[in-house]
């Protein structure tokens, strides 16, 4: 194995390239001083074991001089992640539930309307950023903007070149310097408001409170766009799955779980090696950038079996671990789940005959992030028409 793996040319299908790093051992050296965990039980060991698999190498501050949740270990991850814990308890997200409806079926009914959908641009992008933009306290007009400057940072120059990324990073500061501000003068009941009452507490520092907000501004829509992309193409690609879900509502959550799984949204992580170890009776040593590979492990065979079918039924799906495992399992996986689970209801009942315009998927250029870069679909619009208006008879949203 070489450092080839990570290449642009393996995006279309990187799960062979997965299936071979599994059988290869543990932990298998893919560049100098840097180890592929691939199974599922070692991927599980080293994320939930903190102490010897630093999380510093993620130290993703957006370039404002401050760690957040995903670059710290404990006690100071325990810290930061406290202050923003609240904002996503159970209880706060299923409280969320009749607006992520709302705004699910607005989005759905303009494309009723126009005929036509491509579902990333006109579902998949806009219902996590108004949704995230709500939460935070900030205007979700201004959501191509927030999309492009969370793409520009996350894909690195791939979507965006590094002058691009340098303009975000400067809009972006400016823009939420601004609303910080405002925040300071006149406090709202909202999640910048509370990072603020953090900083005047002294338990957050002002950088600390603009990378936490660029992070949770990223973290709340690219995780879900690609989520929803994914789920679409994959029923799309199994018409059977698609026809048993489009039957039985109830199975939406499972099959939520089940694309989590098949096609992880963030395929992998990477953490460093704090002494010497072992990964599964494979030596790695300290100072070793050490690859926990999510999508690897959510299709182990060891773990699932027939991994590489998609089956919405499957018992134990939910134990892929797309949101991670252990101190940084995803804060956010509870909004997600719901989002793409009501998202799903919505276009399953609306849009009851669908396909695909284009054979060919143009994927997210990132071994990071998997997700199409568009999903163009069509539908019978007259069906379309029919299944709205029986909603609305039946109590449904208008």
């Amino acid at each position: 194995m070489n450092g080839g793996m990570f290449s642009f040319g393996r995006l279309e299908d990187p799960y062979p390239m997965y299936a071979r790093l599994r059988a290869a051992g543990p932990a298998v050296q893919v560049s100098p001083g840097t180890f592929a965990v691939s199974r599922y039980d070692d991927v599980v060991s080293v994320l939930r074991n903190h102490a010897v698999f630093s999380s510093a190498t993620m130290g993703f501050g957006g370039g404002f001089g401050a760690r957040t949740v995903i670059g710290a270990d404990p006690p100071e991850h325990t810290r930061l992640r406290s202050i923003v814990n609240r904002a996503f308890t159970p209880r706060m997200v299923a409280a969320m539930e009749p607006r992520i409806r709302e705004i699910s079926v607005g989005l759905i009914d303009k494309v009723i309307e126009r005929g036509e959908c491509e579902l990333i641009r006109d579902v998949a992008i806009p219902l996590p950023v108004i949704i995230i933009a709500e939460v935070l306290g900030i205007d979700p007009e201004r959501r191509e903007d927030f999309k492009r400057w969370s793409d520009s940072l996350v894909f690195s120059g791939a979507v965006a070149g590094s002058g691009d990324m340098q303009v975000s990073q400067q809009e972006f500061r400016a823009y939420f310097a601004e609303a910080i501000e405002a925040r300071r003068r006149e406090p709202r009941e909202d999640l910048i408001s509370a990072l603020t009452r953090a900083e005047e507490a002294e338990t957050l520092t002002a950088a600390e409170v603009m990378a936490f907000t660029l992070l949770l501004l990223i973290a709340g829509n690219e995780t879900t766009t690609n989520l929803i992309g994914n789920a679409m193409l994959v029923l799309l690609e199994n018409p059977g799955q698609l026809a048993r879900v489009q039957a039985d509502s109830s199975l939406v959550p499972n099959m939520i779980e089940e694309a989590l799984r098949y096609e992880s949204p963030v395929q992998l992580i990477m953490r460093t090696c704090a002494r010497d170890t072992e990964v599964g009776g494979s030596p790695v040593p300290r100072g070793a950038t050490v690859i926990p590979m999510y999508a690897s492990a959510n299709r182990d065979e060891r773990q699932f079996p027939e991994p590489d079918r998609f089956d919405i039924g499957r018992s134990n799906a939910r134990d892929h671990v797309a949101f991670g495992y252990g101190p940084h399992f995803c804060l956010g996986a509870p909004l997600a789940r719901l989002e793409g689970q009501v998202v799903f209801e919505e276009l399953l009942q609306r849009l009851p005959v669908i396909e695909r315009v284009e054979d060919k998927v143009e994927w997210l250029p990132s071994p990071l992030i998997r997700g199409p870069k568009s999903l163009r679909l069509k539908f019978d619009q007259d069906a379309a028409l029919a299944a709205a208006s029986q909603s609305v008879a039946a109590g449904g949203a208008p």
